[in-house]
């Protein structure tokens, strides 16, 4: 064990090298019901501060309340090539079930998609370009042939250097922030297959491993590039973690064998690009991903985020990661801190703290998110801070 660390920002550092700081760290990866009960981002950072927690400070910053056409990627905006000219209408009125279509124009030829109006659709009559509720409730997807992958590049374009700049201005504040109360800066998301789920379709992504592999790859490829556009201009603030979104890149929609042919070629190069601009790289995969450890440590990732203990085998992942993989979760948010006991809620923290806050490498949350903030989440979240403050003076004690 290293001595206790000053600030949080050296804690959730040395913990990110799979240190054991001098107590195992606390950050919500996300934390939704307690920033929409705020006005703005630096008011639920004070918030996230007067609870004890080590706060992440995420650049560019992201407002409680945010509606636009790819809410579901955080980080800098999605714009079109000026040239694309975007067509909406609706074929058939009456509510749900009505058919919502969507046209980009491209110089190089159109791409459709088609949304069957499902009962629970946030968006009205609209259409989003990137977007999780497309994928049960589309019935053309935008891409679905490799004739679409032309016009697709005018929908993926880099940062704009006024965008860059936008960002540089909106972050100087936040970073101010961060050094005033010594805090880890984080920026991204990075994103690939997760794209290929909003625009093509889970069911379609599965298929194309087998029947079209020759797509896909140029698709990824694709998505890759314009990926590290976004990466190179979030370097340009000084942030300590890139994050990269990878919920659809776990086990129900990827063998190991597949894993290994199309997404570790890309995240390896992420990584590298990371780590060359001196960044610690995080990976968000927060299920059915058991089988791939062993390909996520060998790319090089520093800290896979969203360890849900009902979904990871936390002593073999403890025991996997060990000195190469820190690890980010060990409690479950939605069933045990939003549904769950205070009994439920300690026990958790503690086996958590126990079986991989051991080893160093760890920081302690809710997985993925705590959305809700009732009474008996508020309480919750409560009692698993005092778990969770508790239990590292207790790990403290244990440690030689």
């Amino acid at each position: 064990m290293i001595p206790d660390s000053g600030t949080s920002r050296e804690r959730m550092l040395a913990a990110l090298a799979c240190h054991s700081p001098g107590h195992t760290p606390c950050a919500f990866m996300m934390f939704k019901g307690l920033k929409n009960h705020c006005r703005d981002y630096r008011e639920f950072i004070g918030a996230q501060l007067d609870l004890g927690l080590d706060t992440v400070v995420e650049l560019p910053p992201r407002p409680p309340v945010l509606v636009n056409d790819h809410y579901n990627l955080h980080g800098l905006p999605v714009g079109y090539d000026p040239r694309v000219r975007v067509e909406e209408w609706v074929e058939s009125e009456g509510g749900p079930g009505a058919l919502l279509v969507k046209e980009y124009h491209t110089p190089v030829g159109r791409l459709r998609t088609e949304v069957r109006k499902p009962s629970i659709w946030p968006w009205g009559d609209h259409v989003p370009f990137l977007d999780d509720h497309l994928i049960p409730a589309s019935k053309k997807y935008l891409v679905d042939r490799p004739a679409d992958l032309e016009p697709l590049r005018f929908l993926l374009v880099p940062p704009t250097q006024a965008e860059i700049e936008t960002y540089r201005q909106e972050s100087a504040p936040y970073l101010h922030l961060a050094e005033q109360y010594g805090l880890l800066v984080a920026g991204g998301w990075g994103i690939s297959a997760d794209l290929i789920g909003w625009i093509c379709g889970l069911k379609n992504l599965i298929l194309m491993t087998y029947r079209q592999p020759g797509f896909l790859r140029e698709l990824l490829f694709m998505i890759a590039e314009w990926n590290r556009t976004r990466m190179a201009a979030a370097f340009t603030q000084p942030i300590d973690l890139f994050i990269k979104r990878a919920w659809y890149e776990n086990c129900d929609f990827w063998t190991p064998g597949s894993w290994k042919e199309f997404i570790q070629p890309i995240l390896c190069e992420d990584v590298r690009m990371a780590h060359q601009a001196g960044v610690k790289f995080g990976y968000i995969l927060t299920s059915r991903a058991m089988p791939l450890i062993e390909l996520i440590i060998e790319s090089g990732v520093d800290v896979l985020i969203g360890v849900d203990p009902r979904e990871y085998d936390l002593e073999r992942l403890a025991g996997k990661a060990a000195g190469k993989l820190c690890l980010w979760g060990g409690v479950n948010g939605h069933l045990t801190v939003e549904r769950g006991n205070p009994e439920e809620v300690e026990r958790e923290v503690s086996r958590a703290l126990h079986i991989l806050g051991s080893r160093g490498g760890f920081i302690l949350s809710p997985v993925d998110n705590v959305r809700e903030y009732t009474g008996k989440a508020r309480e919750n979240v409560l009692r698993l801070i005092t778990a969770w403050k508790e239990g590292k003076e207790l790990y403290i004690d244990l440690c030689p």
